[in-house]
């Protein structure tokens, strides 16, 4: 279903592209947006590999939250900062782009999980974690990426 990379040659290893879901901060998600255009968003995530997900919070309305309702499949690619080569005028890089369905989470435990995975990620402190879910965490959704397809590649551009 699924198209192999076309330069396999560059191609990470399953490895290397866990490591980069696990350590990147953020990337861009396409969903099918309104009238059928692509909408593409730049989201903050996390990985969970206890089912292999990737996890995003939302507003609770908006373009992003009706794709998803509308349609569940969708793709997510990040790039790390990458590192100039030796001239200092191209950079080599590393990608990863997923693809699978994603949904929103309604039930309260798994959300709240999810949102603790999502703030342990980006705050410094658990208490600021478990603070901002008391504030905030009735105002967010929660969305997760099944990962049906991931690919990783690394680029010495030119």
């Amino acid at each position: 279903m699924f198209r192999s990379m076309r330069r396999f040659k560059q191609q990470l290893s399953e490895e290397e592209v866990r490591k980069l879901l696990e350590r990147l901060p953020r990337g861009v998600l396409a969903v099918l947006g309104d009238d059928d255009y692509p909408y593409a968003v730049p989201m903050d995530f996390v990985y969970d590999p206890s089912d292999n997900t990737l996890n995003f919070h939302a507003a609770l309305e908006g373009h992003k939250l009706d794709a998803v309702r509308r349609h569940e499949k969708a793709s997510f690619c990040m790039i790390d900062e990458g590192i100039p080569d030796e001239e200092g005028t191209f950079f080599y890089f590393n990608s990863v782009i997923v693809f699978g369905k994603i949904r929103e989470i309604t039930d309260p435990a798994e959300r709240i999980a999810k949102l603790r995975l999502l703030g342990n990620k980006y705050f410094p402190t658990v208490t600021m974690t478990e603070e901002d879910i008391v504030k905030n965490g009735p105002r967010a959704v929660v969305l997760s990426l099944s990962i049906e397809h991931c690919t990783g590649k690394h680029v010495h551009e030119r």
